[in-house]
């Protein structure tokens, strides 16, 4: 589950703005990012957390939850984001989570209980026509279709026409072969046929890192400049995943493609300047 929240948090902001627009029927007028950590007498950190004005004029709090699992308690977890978030912000709340895994989700969306009368939305993103997803222009919501409902349609097919879009919107053979793999780890929520799954690892071996525009870079204006820009992206991206995750060490430098001892220098600074 980890695998799968990774690639969701790593692609939030490039997939976000046509699943407001698509799955939740919102149209954004404005958007302001809201602090996602909220502390009453616990923390929570919410996937998605926004302070959206829409084409109304209508302000809220948007809360967003991705679940990978059908999860019994989901409705009580959303109640107490519910509570936290309206006692902060003083704002009408919409709450919904999106359900990413195969089989239909059966856990409650609501609370019924004497004058409690709580609800909030869950969408099955099995049930979402996958081309809907592949109208968008971002990769990164493209990768979300692989999890979306094929009709009838041969989903060998269905998924070559992913990947190819995929490939076809990733800027670059390094961020083609990011969201080729993550790809691969989306499809094992769904139990797709063996040849299917090796179709996507034979993808993954046509892009390699040093086809990426900062290799070439680096051949024609010096590899070492190449170099300290890619790892001044690695140490942004290392440290965001600190912050933002409770990742392991080694599943950060899997994620990023760097080593464990480079994770322990981002975070030794990281700790250096808390002190």
């Amino acid at each position: 589950m980890h695998q799968y929240d990774k690639i969701l948090r790593e692609n939030m902001e490039g997939a976000l703005p046509g699943l407001i627009q698509n799955l939740l029927h919102i149209i954004v007028a404005h958007s302001e990012e809201l602090p996602d950590d909220i502390q009453h007498t616990k923390e929570r950190k919410p996937d998605v957390l926004k302070k959206i004005t829409d084409q109304s004029g209508y302000t809220f709090v948007l809360h967003i939850e991705f679940q990978a699992k059908d999860e019994p308690e989901m409705a009580f977890r959303m109640a107490e984001y519910f509570i936290m978030l309206l006692r902060k912000y003083r704002l009408p709340v919409r709450q919904y989570v999106i359900y990413i895994g195969s089989n239909p989700p059966t856990m409650p969306d609501y609370i019924r209980c004497g004058p409690m009368n709580f609800t909030y939305q869950l969408i099955s993103l099995s049930s979402i026509d996958y081309r809907l997803l592949l109208q968008s222009t971002h990769p990164e919501e493209k990768i979300l279709a692989i999890l979306a409902n094929f009709e009838n349609d041969d989903p060998e097919s269905a998924i070559r026409a992913i990947a190819n879009q995929v490939i076809d919107t990733s800027t670059g053979d390094f961020s083609t072969r990011r969201h080729i793999k993550q790809l691969q780890i989306l499809a094992h929520l769904r139990n797709f046929e063996p040849k299917i799954l090796d179709m996507l690892d034979g993808l993954t071996g046509a892009f390699t890192v040093e086809n990426d525009p900062y290799y070439r870079y680096g051949e024609m204006k010096g590899k070492a400049k190449a170099t300290q820009k890619i790892n001044a992206r690695n140490k942004r991206m290392v440290k965001k995943l600190l912050r933002k995750t409770d990742f392991s060490m080694a599943e950060i430098a899997s994620l990023v493609e760097v080593s464990q001892y480079f994770v322990r220098k981002v975070k030794k600074t990281l700790v250096k300047a808390k002190a």
